[in-house]
């Protein structure tokens, strides 16, 4: 399905320890709040990894990115249950027969709290 202005894409992502240790691995990113579990026995997920979801988008749709913009509101922790709301704001057909796209989104945890907003724009291929 192609994707138009004006169109409203959500879903849903948990990120678990193994995800942590994994972008751990691959980021460098050791912070102790990255690795050593807090009271609750959850880690901190890295800010980068949660920016990860709205990219989701970019998989699904084919889409280049150009630009990304993130602000990052709240910590992430393993096990929070995230909702990703990505909004088209411009989805527009070129002469070269490339799409140019350019978004919103907003993630929140399960206690509707912003953890995450953000744009991006970019080409869908």
């Amino acid at each position: 399905m192609a994707l138009k202005t004006g169109d409203i894409i959500t879903f849903e992502r948990t990120f678990t320890e193994r995800d942590v240790e994994l972008f751990t691995e691959i980021s460098g990113d050791e912070g102790s709040h990255h690795i050593t579990p807090d009271e609750q026995g959850r880690l901190v997920v890295q800010g980068l990894l949660t920016a990860t979801l709205p990219t989701k988008i970019g998989g699904d749709y084919n889409v280049l990115a150009r630009n990304m913009n993130f602000e990052f509101l709240r910590p992430v922790f393993t096990g929070d249950i995230l909702v990703c709301e990505v909004k088209i704001e411009k989805c527009e057909k070129k002469e070269n027969h490339r799409t140019v796209i350019v978004a919103t989104f907003s993630c929140e945890n399960q206690k509707e709290k912003e953890v995450l907003t953000g744009d991006f724009s970019g080409v869908i291929l």
